[in-house]
């Protein structure tokens, strides 16, 4: 059981003490018996959002695998053939849908044990605009077009992917509803804090222009209605004279101050930035993949932090 199920179950059992005083013996922890790892179900997921949202949930009644190595982009990520083998042997796989995971229409998984956490938001799905075909890291070339798939980024969907999630556990784990929905319970407060802060930061900034390296920000920017634009900058290269060319054609109209990155640029990318657009560079991770310390909320919350620190126009 997670630190967030046992401070909810702790106070629970003490509310059902203090009402109604001792409970039998097999009650009087507030806990539920811890689940041997081996009876625990497996759970693979196709990003590291899915992945930390199912452990929230699900605590010790699930071991949740997500096998994507940390180096890559998930959603241009295809599994090895022993991989593959290991996602059709669990008993359930999360998928973000929005057209993340490509890999998933040419591989042959069992349908039974799909939930596409987004099934129910497709009216929700963004497309996204100027599809660019380029080449970066281990993935290879891609191309970003059609459905905006980062749908976690807006924390309301998250939230709706997460509960799409406690449903899928609570078919698969009968009784043990009421600690799923513990698990769930915290998480959405999690996620509405975020949501929250975030909604207070962009109400200062309302129709302030903003820049993206990348264009992976769209419900962040829907959510929050940002005035955000995108190039197609990567953080560990130096852009192109025609990536600086398509930067200072797109700043004509939309003269910004500061660009959102998926991770640190270069030196040379925020100098260059800094000293002849005037734009000042900060992170704003996606998390699609494990971060290099902490997990999903540490990091969704250093990204709040990293935009309050911004200076006011």
């Amino acid at each position: 059981m997670t630190s967030w199920q046992k401070k909810a179950a702790l106070t629970l059992a003490c509310s059902i003490s203090a009402c109604g005083g001792p409970a039998p013996e097999a009650e009087s922890s507030g806990a539920v018996a811890a689940v041997d790892e081996a009876d625990a179900l497996v759970v693979y997921t196709t990003n590291y959002p899915l992945a930390y949202f199912a452990e929230r949930i699900g605590g010790d009644r699930v071991r949740v695998e997500f096998p994507a190595p940390p180096e890559v982009d998930p959603a241009y990520w295809s599994p090895s053939a022993e991989e593959i083998a290991a996602y059709q042997a669990a008993d359930v796989i999360l998928l973000n849908g929005a057209g993340y995971e490509g890999w998933v229409a040419k591989t042959s998984l069992p349908e039974s044990k799909l939930v596409n956490t987004s099934a129910g938001l497709e009216e929700r799905y963004l497309v996204a605009e100027d599809a660019v075909m380029h080449t970066h890291g281990p993935e290879g070339e891609h191309e970003h077009e059609n459905v905006a798939f980062t749908t976690w980024l807006d924390p309301t969907l998250a939230i709706e992917q997460a509960r799409a999630i406690r449903d899928a556990l609570a078919e698969l784990l009968p009784g043990a509803e009421a600690e799923l929905q513990i698990g769930f319970e915290a998480l959405e407060a999690d996620l509405t804090e975020i949501d929250g802060r975030l909604e207070a930061w962009a109400a200062g900034r309302a129709g302030q222009a903003l820049l993206a390296s990348h264009p992976v920000y769209q419900y962040l920017a829907r959510r929050y209605e940002l005035n955000l634009r995108s190039v197609h900058f990567e953080p560990d290269e130096v852009p192109t004279a025609g990536g600086w060319r398509d930067l200072a054609a797109l700043m004509q109209g939309h003269s910004a101050d500061w660009m959102l990155w998926e991770g640190r640029p270069l030196d040379e990318t925020s100098g260059r930035l800094a000293s002849d657009y005037g734009v000042g560079s900060v992170v704003f991770a996606p998390v699609g993949n494990r971060p290099a310390s902490g997990d999903y909320l540490d990091a969704m919350r250093a990204n709040v932090e990293a935009l309050e620190a911004l200076p006011a126009s």
